[in-house]
């Protein structure tokens, strides 16, 4: 990391465009938009959709997106031993509602291959957790399986958000529209993102404030599924979430730093998982 914490989204961004500015010139954007538009067009019995995000998320009670992450820019390296393949099976043994993977291979030592293959191997749907800088990401993000897409506002203009949010959805995939100031709250919502997630993380200091998903979440409307991530440790913090209508919760370091997945799930959660099922959050039908 070269350019600061303050600068580090931008340099991510940057180091992202010069990546995918590559791949373009390996593969065309043209072929990858025709595979990714064919294999919508033949895809299985569920539809183009295939695992839905969006529908894992809309469960009784806390919502758990369970991330396969061998780094970060933040705490270095956090799995030195990394059997991302039984890390997403134990996560799916244990109950989580979806899983998130690192792509991004510079500074959080991702891989498409990872996800390719978590997805071919898990029946709950997988985010493509990275910088998504161009459309030609979210091809390739169905192409390797993916269920949805991260979008990040603060590396995204309106506009922009507007047509990756339609591409995305044209392509039977969900994007988790990332915020982190009531601004960007404000423009995920106009664009019309059915998933907002708040980084609890300030990406200038790196400090973690909780309070910061709790303060937003009553900016956006009750219909979209709210996710809070980064720096969720404890039942105590989930029951906090929770109590303040947080739907979902991303995390990452605390289950990744844990030997047994699905007793370090049940401590977050108090107790076991509740079985995965559509509507019954807070009473409500979504």
């Amino acid at each position: 990391m070269t350019g600061g914490a303050a600068n580090i989204l931008e340099e991510i961004s940057s180091k992202t465009r010069e990546r995918i500015a590559v791949r373009r010139r390996e593969i065309p954007l043209s072929e990858v938009r025709a595979q990714a538009e064919d294999a919508c067009a033949h895809g299985d019995d569920e539809g183009c959709g295939g695992k839905s995000f969006i529908k894992a998320l809309r469960k009784q009670g806390m919502s758990y997106i369970c991330e396969v992450k061998k780094a970060s820019p933040s705490k270095g390296i956090i799995a030195e031993h990394f059997p991302y393949l039984d890390i997403a099976r134990r996560y799916e043994e244990a109950g989580a509602s979806a899983i998130s993977c690192l792509t991004e291979p510079f500074y959080f030592q991702g891989s498409d291959k990872y996800l390719k293959e978590i997805t071919s191997e898990v029946a709950i749907p997988v985010l493509r957790k990275d910088f998504t800088v161009d459309e030609y990401m979210i091809y390739e993000a169905k192409l390797l399986g993916a269920s949805a897409v991260l979008l990040i506002c603060s590396i995204l203009g309106s506009e922009q958000l507007n047509e990756y949010l339609a591409l995305t959805e044209s392509l039977g995939m969900d994007a988790l529209v990332e915020a982190h100031d009531a601004d960007e709250v404000d423009t995920a919502v106009k664009a019309g993102a059915h998933i907002i997630g708040v980084n609890n993380r300030d990406l200038k200091t790196f400090e973690i404030d909780m309070h910061n998903s709790i303060n937003l979440r009553n900016l956006a409307p009750d219909s979209v599924i709210f996710v809070s991530e980064s720096g969720i440790r404890t039942k105590e913090d989930i029951k906090i979430l929770y109590d303040n209508r947080v739907d979902a919760v991303l995390i990452g370091e605390t289950l990744m730093r844990s030997e047994n997945k699905k007793e370090a799930l049940e401590r977050l959660n108090g107790g076991p998982l509740a079985a995965g099922h559509e509507s019954g959050k807070r009473g409500e039908q979504r």
